[in-house]
């Protein structure tokens, strides 16, 4: 981790036990600052794509987290995967289907501190009509500058991996990994 995150995650940590709110508070998405980066193999090449979220419904109480409810819908219709071709078929009915399912969801079912400002996310993703089990690992980030118990404008970055056979998404896989590393940057503010 580096100093500046350290630096970040302690005034998070100072945050969050300064809260004072003693119900969750509903936050509303940036869309404009708001992405999914997904990396993906192909042959011994890594590449990087992304994709564009389309909503999100979050709710956070900071008291008790195990409260918070997380839904995210992100546009797999738009989704680029770093080259024409890969995109084509990325979005084509042997991959993500995006002409019968044009969204990924994920839902969440639970959610408990790992750390100061770090949570484990447990719910459902929803890839082309399929649900399956998942998870999301989650670091909160107040906005730079703000005061200790400013939690107004909040940045969460979340992380998981997923199988892409375990959604019937396999097309291409003699020339594809299987696992997607997710890596998303949402800016959300406090609905009000």
């Amino acid at each position: 981790m580096t100093h500046f995150a350290r630096v970040i995650a302690a005034l998070v940590l100072i945050a969050l036990g300064s809260a004072l709110a003693a119900a969750p508070r509903d936050y509303s998405l940036d869309t404009r600052e708001s992405t999914v980066a997904f990396f993906w193999d192909f042959g011994p090449d890594r590449f990087q794509g992304s994709m564009g979220i389309a909503r999100a419904d979050l709710s956070i109480d900071f008291d008790n987290i195990a409260n918070s409810q997380v839904i995210v819908a992100v546009d797999a219709s738009r989704a680029e995967a770093g080259f024409p071709f890969a995109t084509d078929a990325m979005r084509g009915p042997r991959v993500l289907d995006t002409g019968s399912h044009p969204l990924i969801t994920f839902r969440s079912r639970s959610v408990a501190r790992t750390g100061p400002a770090t949570a484990t996310i447990r719910g459902e993703f929803t890839v082309r009509g399929v649900t399956r089990p998942g998870q999301l690992e989650a670091q909160i980030f107040r906005a730079a500058g703000s005061d200790p118990g400013d939690l107004s404008r909040l940045t969460i970055r979340l992380r998981s991996v997923l199988s892409r056979s375990e959604f019937g998404a396999d097309g291409w896989s003699d020339l594809v990994g299987d696992s997607v590393e997710l890596d998303a940057m949402v800016t959300i503010s406090e609905a009000g």
